[in-house]
């Protein structure tokens, strides 16, 4: 693929760590604003080259920080309603301050494909035995400048800390439904297997009818759909299985039809990009009903990422050191039932990136951040790509950390494809610079990048937010 050099032009330095990045316009005004929510809570608005505060609910999130500093809850969604220049309305998916639990395992999980019990746990005691609860909230912003929540759409209680998705609330501009990605609930390797579980909450993509009316009730914190009133139910719509944690979801208006892109984040060796076109909906209400009746739901043909049993295009391994070369190591799959099972069921990435690559020409990932299709002419080299970041590429040298930026194109004909580092020469500095985040515009013609200078939220003020240009 071509190679591609672009510039990075700061918006605004100093922030914390900024998770969602994405422009509307504002009730009244005639030019869109770039809202920037960070991780602890707060919802900024740069207009004008002015930066000022639109939302602070960092009172609401849960205390961030206990993992030594490094932490994937917090404020992780942020999305505005498609009319929300005349209603005023947004959503937001946060963890809750208060709800911190003992977890779901008291010790760290790896499965041993020679110990069965690692290979079929089961998520028992749920309502103590939990991290956090996370929280998908409508609110309102008014004339007086004072947003108000108007109804909590759902309360979900997660297993872990981490795999809560990022971006994770999106609008499709298909359906005008509210877009949920959830992670498979954290730890590492699914140790309970929610994700292919089609009853439980956690590891899928889930459309919500905002228009439903769930007045009547507050959503009581479940892991499961047969667990909320049926009124919840109603309005919620299962559209991807199979979900480790996902960059949330762009969708890309490209020969008459829209083109989903899904960000996969790895566990141990691969990142992936997943594209499709058609899914088949399965509303939560007759997926609750196959559950009591025990028919079981009719999953041919719903859109499957594929874990547990795959990492991208490999069925997910374990990484062991060679006992008799330190500079190799061994690949052991990890679940080989769930790999045969899934094996006909799952969708193919568009492409996969490594953690370990021998190509001169790639580099070595960590941790998917950000996809975002890209429909601008500006930098003409991208137009119509799908761009993407990795949190930082791994350097066997001291060097100060940096993320990557590339790019992508989808095929038509569904086959994989190829990718390319997108280069720039701006000076960090001997500062670190994780790419955290990846923003668009609300007509995808401009890209905007997220970076912080730690790995750690609670070393706060290190954000820097940037345009990506020619």
């Amino acid at each position: 693929m071509k190679k591609v050099k672009v510039n990075l032009q700061p918006i605004i330095s100093h922030i914390n760590l900024p998770t969602v990045l994405k422009t509307a316009v504002l009730p009244g005004d005639s030019t869109e604003s770039l809202f920037i929510a960070t991780q602890v809570g707060e919802v900024l608005y740069v207009k004008n080259g002015i930066a000022k505060n639109f939302l602070d609910i960092r009172h609401r999130v849960i205390q961030l920080g206990s993992n030594g500093g490094y932490d994937e809850r917090g404020l992780v969604g942020l999305a505005f309603h498609p009319d929300f220049y005349h209603n005023g309305l947004f959503y937001l998916h946060y963890s809750v301050a208060g709800s911190q639990g003992p977890g779901a395992l008291s010790d760290s999980f790896e499965p041993d494909p020679c110990d069965p019990k690692t290979l079929t746990m089961k998520w028992k005691n749920r309502e103590q035995n939990y991290d956090h609860i996370d929280t998908v909230e409508e609110w309102r912003y008014k004339s007086n400048n004072k947003p108000q929540k108007r109804r909590t759409l759902l309360n979900l209680r997660r297993p872990f800390f981490n795999h809560n998705g990022v971006n994770s609330l999106n609008f499709s501009p298909e359906t005008g439904n509210l877009v949920l990605t959830t992670g498979d609930g954290g730890s590492g390797f699914d140790p309970f297997n929610l994700s292919q579980d089609p009853m439980e909450i956690a590891g899928k993509i889930i459309e919500v009818d905002v228009k439903g009316d769930t007045s009547s009730v507050e959503p009581p914190a479940v892991s499961r759909f047969n667990e909320l009133p049926e009124s919840l139910q109603e309005i919620l719509t299962v559209i991807v299985i199979g979900v480790r944690n996902a960059p949330g979801i762009s969708f890309h208006r490209l020969n008459n039809q829209y083109m989903k892109y899904v960000g996969h984040v790895g566990q141990e060796l691969i990142e992936s990009i997943f594209s499709f076109s058609n899914i088949k909906p399965l509303g939560v209400k007759d997926l609750v009903q196959s559950h009591v009746k025990k028919t079981g739901p009719d999953l041919d043909g719903i859109v499957n990422l594929g874990w547990r049993g795959w990492e991208g295009d490999f069925p997910s391994p374990i990484i062991k050191d060679c006992s008799n070369n330190n500079d190799l190591d061994k690949k052991i799959i990890a679940f080989y039932n769930d790999a045969v099972i899934t094996s006909t069921k799952r969708l193919r990435p568009l492409i996969n990136y490594f953690h370990q690559d021998p190509r001169a020409n790639k580099f070595r990932g960590t941790a998917l951040t950000g996809v975002q299709a890209y429909t601008g002419k500006r930098i003409s080299d991208l137009n119509d790509s799908i761009v993407f970041t990795d949190f930082a590429r791994r350097e066997e040298s001291d060097d100060p950390t940096r993320g990557v930026l590339a790019y992508t194109r989808v095929r038509m004909d569904g086959q994989p494809n190829d990718f390319s580092v997108i280069d720039n020469d701006f000076n960090f500095g001997n500062e670190d610079a994780y790419y955290v985040s990846l923003g668009t515009d609300l007509k995808q013609k401009r890209l905007f990048l997220g970076t912080y200078g730690s790995s750690k939220v609670t070393e706060f003020k290190q954000g820097t937010v940037f345009e990506i240009v020619p």
